[in-house]
């Protein structure tokens, strides 16, 4: 029988978990999950979509056999199990902004390879002894791929299902190719990366089965409401919303003294409306609201430059979404399946 709901899997723990359900959050989609060890949750602003949670490598497997419609995961799962150009599974946004980490060879403390570019030699050495350079891992597509591009012969990827860390010390790797985030288990586990050793950069992205795209409106929309909430929330964050009051002729010449500081341009320009007054203040009705939108780095100095200018009552607020006409990633969605919404 054809499914009619629509499904969205995300990380069931670790790191990509909880990043995935603060993030959503933040986005105002927050997932109501009763139970910690129920595999199945909602989110109340999509009640039509059910939440799975899976490992991320199952999740892609997911999403390209169309048993889910949309999925978070990391690029690294990613790319090991399809790429960016698998013909059911489509990235509809590549940089969510949580999860990050590399995908790094790393060799033990004591091994004269300092770098990439000393892996071929070392191969040879090895080889000319009668045994490949072992590398293990649990990415051996995206190993692989590293290894041939590098012109590194003879080698063998050792498959890990447990601790890749440990190779090298018991005897059964050279070295490793394994996720780094912050380098701490490597050097607790008395290893170094690679200089040019890194093979990916990850981060969590959003991902979706084409066909159901194409085919399904319904996942359209979900699709659509999804990037609303992820751009407007991502080109929000670390701005702040900035309103004055400031005395003049008209706006436009406000908007003219406003124009002549670096901080005050705002995202398409300022704003200046009239400050209706109070019937007993209206001799003073020249005073004007102006709003501004700035990135955090620059709050101050934009503050001070309304200040410059006369500004006064300045309130300082910080920016939860902003929201475009369309999102751009879903103007791109729809531009690559080749459909019109």
């Amino acid at each position: 029988m054809e499914r009619t709901d629509i499904r969205l899997a995300l990380p069931s723990k670790g790191i990509l978990q909880d990043g995935a359900l603060e993030f959503l959050e933040a986005c105002g989609l927050r997932v109501f999950r009763p139970n910690p060890r129920q595999y199945a949750a909602t989110i109340p602003a999509l009640p039509d979509v059910t939440v799975i949670f899976q490992r991320p490598g199952d999740i892609v497997t997911s999403v390209q056999q169309g048993s889910v419609e949309f999925g978070i995961t990391g690029y690294d799962v990613l790319a090991e199990k399809g790429g960016p150009n698998d013909e059911t599974v489509l990235t509809i946004h590549d940089a969510l902004g949580f999860g990050p980490c590399s995908l790094n060879l790393a060799v033990p403390e004591d091994s004269p390879a300092r770098a990439a570019d000393d892996l071929p030699g070392w191969a040879a050495e090895l080889a000319a002894a009668g045994q490949p350079l072992r590398v293990a891992t649990k990415f051996p597509h995206l190993t692989a791929g590293f290894l041939d591009r590098h012109g590194v012969r003879p080698y063998r990827l050792v498959a890990v299902e447990g601790t890749l860390e440990i190779a090298p010390a018991i005897g059964y790797a050279d070295l490793i190719c394994d996720l780094v985030s912050s380098g701490i288990t490597l050097r607790d586990n008395h290893l170094r990366p690679l200089t040019g050793g890194v093979v990916l950069r990850s981060q969590a992205v959003l991902v979706a089965n084409r066909a159901a795209l194409r085919q399904r409106p319904a996942a359209l929309a979900v699709a659509r409401h999804l990037l609303e909430y992820i751009e407007a929330h991502l080109r929000a964050r670390g701005s702040y919303l900035i309103t004055a009051n400031v005395r003049g002729m008209s706006a436009e010449a406000i908007a003219q003294r406003m124009f002549a500081h670096t901080s005050l341009g705002g995202l398409q320009g300022p704003t200046v409306a009239p400050v209706v007054a109070r019937e007993h203040l209206r001799a003073e009705s020249d005073w004007y609201a102006v709003n501004i939108v700035v990135r955090k780095e620059r709050l101050f100095e934009a503050v001070g430059e309304l200040r410059a200018i006369g500004g006064s009552g300045v309130v300082v607020v910080p920016c939860a979404y902003i929201f475009e006409e369309e999102p751009e990633r879903y103007g791109a969605m729809v531009a690559e399946l080749g459909i019109r919404d």
